[in-house]
Order: structure tokens, then sequence, then C-alpha cells
């Protein structure tokens, strides 16, 4: 027998949802599955799946969501907008809802249900949403689900923007450098993801009676939805989590698909399997990183020319020397021998724990030292250089900028620009006559950086390396301009629509960290202002995509040393080496006191002004302390005494305004009054001498 269902298909930007209803509304069949950018492949998947169970049976069918437009042209299927099914469910499941609160992978809804109904969402920006945990969860090297184990053991909470995930990571970053518990961070993200989306899509107007929690986010994330209910101080009988209410919007559209046409399961297994076939063409193409296979192996032997001279630490003797690099996302160290020669290296991910990322090497260094060998001195740079500095006992803390420009001459005598791109950050060093000359670093915006490339290559379940290897060998780069990471994001959504494979969106993508790094931050006009003897360097130029987009967009030949992740901490050891003196006595701590060393980690406010900033206090075992979160100076320690500031304010009104005007007998023109507002108060200085000359 023939029976007739209700399918609601939900296409957002990171998942896509199926529900099946039969006549009696019941649900009878629903999947929830990650798309991974590759929606018409999950497509065909889910209805292949359902084949075994409605192969003979027909349906009244409603597509929705952000990605749905597109389905509904290769599907040949009716229509609905995401916001109207998902009130239509509220409406049929939950009426008593006063307010429902959606959030999904790049969208963020708040619906007012009481009086005349009004739906807010996000526009432009993509922060507290479901794609802005995945990529703040990636920074603490976990997962959503691992964010939400993290959280549940929180014992304070730190500002954390979440308008943007650039500036999130900004917030985050220097809480995961020095020390800040995992937990606390993750507990954190989930609060900043709240006060975006009540700041943001509420505006002032207040979120009160029966609020509903609907998502992918909010089902899944308990901890999210803590801190909402927190926020809001909402009571036990306030709160309204269906079930199923991460495929509401699917149930929407099935419900209001009955007025539909009917199709077969048969009529719609056949569409889904040519949907291979359909293609679009709304973004552009880039052309290729390469003609053909012979100009790539001429690139890859070029760039493989430039070798650091090493040598076998086994075989080594005498005295040696250490550079730390403590990057945003990685940790990276070099020892050297007296001739410059890389003895041992290090390049990894710092795991949210820069400095037991930074231990973990000492202790490697030290097992793997012979005897007749010793760290004569140490340097320490990059972003956890001060903590690192105070634990381990490093000699030397140097600015990265003279760190990566010592490294770079070794490399390229006389070189006069370097492009340095890490993690999160991208630094343009111009050099000039053998001194720097200017430096340019991103501020505001994080989309040309590793990390970018990075967050997008885990959300396919690749690796870096991998998505790096595909991408060199796109034929059609999609171009997504050099925008911030929202945007890009929204452009890669539409370039998957069209069907751009993970290679093209690849190649595209490097092509974007390139002409975000050239046109915002160094914001040439002609390749020529670059110099030219280049230099790039950074962990992100391991990508042979992004290296070869460089050359391409820039119009030149540069050299990337084979160590270009670990040019930080290179250039750091050849400082440590160049500072050091016959009778140096090394403060780095031994194998001994290393093995020996304990760290305790405590809060506290600093009560020394009205801020009253949230202290972590790193306290290590042999008497020194790290203190950050402070915002001045008064929190680094309890003993130094000040002198009290004067009041800067009273001194210039006093001195403004201790003028002596003329008297009545001088004032031969009369006399002039000044109003002590605005400019005017602030020029009065000048008017006083002008009248008064």
């Amino acid at each position: 027998m023939r029976n007739l269902y209700k399918l609601g298909l939900d296409v957002g930007s990171t998942t896509v949802k199926i529900v099946v209803m039969d006549e009696f509304d019941s649900i009878i069949y629903s999947r929830y599955q990650r798309h991974l950018s590759d929606i018409k492949q999950t497509i065909v998947e889910l209805i292949s799946e359902m084949r075994t169970d409605f192969e003979d049976d027909e349906f009244t069918v409603l597509v929705t969501g952000s990605g749905g437009l597109s389905v509904v042209k290769w599907l040949k299927l009716p229509f609905i907008q995401e916001v109207v099914a998902a009130t239509n469910a509220v409406k049929k499941l939950i009426p008593n809802t006063a307010v429902a609160i959606e959030l999904g992978g790049e969208d963020a809804k708040i619906t007012f249900f009481e009086g005349t109904l009004e739906q807010r969402m996000n526009g432009t920006c993509a922060g507290g949403t479901g794609a802005f945990i995945d990529q703040m969860a990636a920074l603490l090297q976990t997962d959503a689900q691992g964010l939400n184990e993290l959280a549940k053991d929180y014992k304070a909470i730190y500002p954390i923007a979440a308008r943007c995930g650039v500036f999130a990571k900004t917030d985050i970053q220097p809480l995961v450098n020095e020390g800040a518990r995992r937990e606390d961070i993750a507990a954190s993200i989930f609060q900043s993801v709240v006060n975006q989306t009540i700041s943001g899509l509420a505006c002032g107007k207040p979120i009160k009676g029966n609020v509903a929690f609907l998502g992918g986010p909010l089902f899944f994330l308990s901890e999210l939805r803590a801190r909402f209910i927190d926020t809001l101080k909402l009571k036990a009988e306030d709160i309204m989590f269906p079930a199923n209410s991460q495929l509401f919007v699917a149930l929407g559209a099935a419900y209001a698909s009955e007025s539909e046409n009917k199709v077969s399961f048969k009529q719609l297994y056949k569409r889904a399997a040519n949907l291979e076939t359909k293609i679009d063409h709304e973004v552009n193409v880039l052309k290729p990183l390469f003609i053909d296979d012979e100009a790539r192996e001429s690139f890859k032997a070029r760039h493989e020319k430039n070798k650091v001279k090493r040598f076998e630490l086994k075989d080594y003797s005498g005295k040696c020397f250490l550079g730390i690099d403590a990057g945003s996302t990685t940790t990276k160290a070099a020892l050297i021998g007296d001739k410059g020669e890389l003895l041992y290296s290090y390049y990894g991910s710092n795991r949210g724990n820069p400095l037991q990322s930074a231990i973990t090497i000492l202790k490697d260094i030290y097992d793997a030292l012979p005897h007749n060998v010793s760290i004569a001195k140490s340097a320490v740079t990059g972003y956890g250089e001060a903590l690192i500095k105070t634990a381990l006992g490093v000699d030397i803390g140097e600015i990265e900028t003279i760190a990566h420009y010592k490294a770079a001459k070794t490399f390229l005598p006389g070189v006069d620009f370097i492009l340095d791109i890490g993690g999160q950050d991208m630094k343009c060093i111009k050099i000039k006559d053998g001194i720097i000359e200017n430096i340019m670093l991103n501020e505001a915006c994080s989309s040309g950086c590793g990390s970018f490339i990075e967050s997008f290559a885990n959300s396919l379940n690749m690796s870096v390396e991998d998505f790096a290897a595909v991408g060199i060998k796109s034929k059609s780069p999609v171009d997504l301009g050099s925008r911030c990471t929202v945007f890009m994001n929204s452009k890669v959504k539409q370039s998957q629509k069209e069907g751009a494979s993970v290679a093209d969106i690849s190649a595209g993508l490097s092509y974007s960290v390139i002409k975000n790094a050239l046109f915002k931050v160094i914001k040439i006009r002609n390749p020529k202002e670059l110099g030219e003897k280049i230099i790039v360097q950074g962990g992100t130029f391991y990508n042979d995509t992004v290296l070869r987009s460089f050359e391409l967009i820039s119009e030149r030949e540069v050299v990337r040393p084979d160590i270009a992740g670990l040019m930080g901490a290179y250039g750091a050891a050849l400082i440590a080496q160049d500072g050091y003196e016959i009778d140096f006595q090394s403060t780095l701590l031994k194998q001994t006191e290393l093995n020996a060393l304990k760290i305790e980690l405590s809060m506290t406010r600093c009560k020394k002004c009205s801020n009253h900033c949230l202290l972590t206090i790193n306290k290590f075992s042999d008497g020194n302390r790290f203190i950050s979160g402070n915002r001045c100076e008064k929190g680094f320690d309890d003993n130094i005494k000040r002198e009290e500031m004067p009041n800067l304010y009273q001194y210039k009104y006093d001195k403004m305004f201790g003028y002596e005007p003329l008297s009545e007998e001088n004032a031969i023109r009369g006399s002039i009054g000044i109003p002590r507002v605005l400019n005017i108060y602030e020029n009065y200085v000048f008017w006083f001498h002008f009248f008064t000359k």
C-alpha cells in the first residue's frame, strides 16, 4: 500500500535536517547531519538512506534553510522561508511560548510572540552562532561538545567579545597564553554567545515569560543553555526545551507541506541522483596556481634549495643556544650550535597551554642532550614570552620582529622585505640599509592568517596538510575576495552550493589570505613597493598553495626557508648566541629543577581601582609568580609603593583659567565674555592671549 507522508528538508549553513511525519503528525523518521560543506553529497546520502523505508511511498515536501534556495531548483521542490517554518512549529507544538531563541550554524534569531509577532535575526555577522563556537573550540584544541564538558567545571567568567570571531580570539588568546583555566575560558565563550544574542538581537527589549530554546547548538550544548538561563534569570517554569528542538525548522516545513503537490519517493530519489550534474555560476573563478604538472614540480624544486645548515645533536659537543617562540597557536623551539647549525627543532600546537608545551619541549631537549653539551644561553619571543621567561628562567625576552629579522638575514643577506603569517597574526617588515624601517601588523582581522585556513580545514574533517595538498591541484580556484572571515564564509557557502570542489575552495582561500595581506594590511598599489629581496615565513607558508598565491599576486619569486615556521625560534637562538659572553651564567631551569617545577593557579580581583580586574596568578615552586589580566601595572605587586599621581584635569583647569585679565583702565576697547564650553573651552588660552595682546 502506498502511504502519503509529510517531509521537511532544512538545508542550513552547516547541517542538513530531514523530518518525515505521518497523517497524525507523529515523527516517523528524522536525520540531523553536518554536511561538511558538501551539500549535494549529503542530500544524496540522506535520501538514499530513506530508500529502504519509503521506496513505494509519496510525500508532500517543503525545503527551507539558508542553503535551500539552490536545492529547490535542483530537486524541483517548493520552498518555505525558515523563520516562517520555525514559527509554524512553535505555534503548533509549544503555543504558550513568549520568546523563542534559535541558534544555528551561522544564524541567530529571537522571535517575540506576545502582542505583535516580531522576529529579529543576525545580519552580516556570524558571531554568537554555532560556527563561532566551533572556531573558539578549535583554539582550545577541542570541539563544541568538548567545550561543553569543560564548561561544566568553570569557576570564573572572563569578558570575551562575541561580535566577531576575530575580536573573540583577541580576548581568548592572551587568556590561553597566560595560563587561565580552560574550563573558565569555555564557560566564558558560551557567556559571550549569550551576551551577543541578547544585546545584538533583543537590543534592550525584555526577554521574559516562557522562553523556548531551539536549534542545534542549544539542543546539544547544555552549558550554553545554562548560561542563557542564568543570564536571563529564568525560573524552571519559564524554560521551554521541547523534544527535537534541533529539528524545529524542518518540522515547521513538514507541517506546512500538507497543502503542496505530492511527489513519489522514486521521483525524489531520481532527482537527487542527478545532483552531481547541477552547476550554477555566481562566484567568479581565478586562474589555476599552475599551468601544468611541470610548472608545479619546478616551483617545488626551486623552494627546496633554501635549507638551514643542520647537525646531529648526538654527535655535537660544546655549548649550544636555545630559542623558543611561543606563538598564538603554536610553540616553536630551535637549539643551535656555536656556528648557527640547527641541532634540534620543534614545531607543534600549544593545545591552549603554551607553558606546558614549552616545559615538554625543554624536558625533551634535556633527555636528548649528550653529557658533553650544555645550554649556554636562552631566549624567548612571541605571545607567551613573559609567562615562559618567568616560569622557566629563560635568560632573554626578545620582541618578535627583531627575532624574525635576525633569522631572515641569515638566509637572505640584504633582505628588504619580510612577510610573516602566523596562526592569528601577520607581520610585514620593511628593511632599509640594514635597519627596520617600518612594521605593519594586522590589527582587527585574522582572515588572512593560518588559523582561518586551519579552522576551515577542520570543519571539513581534513588536516591543513591534506587541505593544502588538494588545493595545489585546483583547476578553478573560487574568488572569495579579501573580506573578513564572516563574509568570506558566505562566499564559500555560495560556491559550495554552485558545486565548487574542496580543491577549488582551498586554492581560493589561499588567494584570499595573500590578498588580505597585500591589500588590507600592507595596502600596496604596486608590487614594486614590496622590495627586491623578499623572505616569506611563518607556519602558514608551509602551505604551498599560499606560497604560490603570493608569488602570483605579488609578481615576485621569493625565498621560503625550509624552517619557515621556526624563524622566530631560530632568530631567538641566534640572539642568545650573539649576546653570550664566556663568564655568563644562564638562569634557565636545569633538568632537576624542571622536573620539580610545580605550578599553582589562582584568581583574585584587584581592588586598587574601580576596574576590579580579574587577575590570573601563576605561582611557581621556585617562588616566582606571573600575574595576568590586569589593565594597568597596579595589579603586579602589592609591595610596590607609588606616589600619588597629580589630578591632571584640575591642573589643566587651574592653568587655563588662572590668567589675569586686563584691568578696566587698560581694556580700552571694552570687555569680551568667553563661554567656557566646547572648543572655546579647549582653546581658551589662545583666545585669552589673542584678545589681550
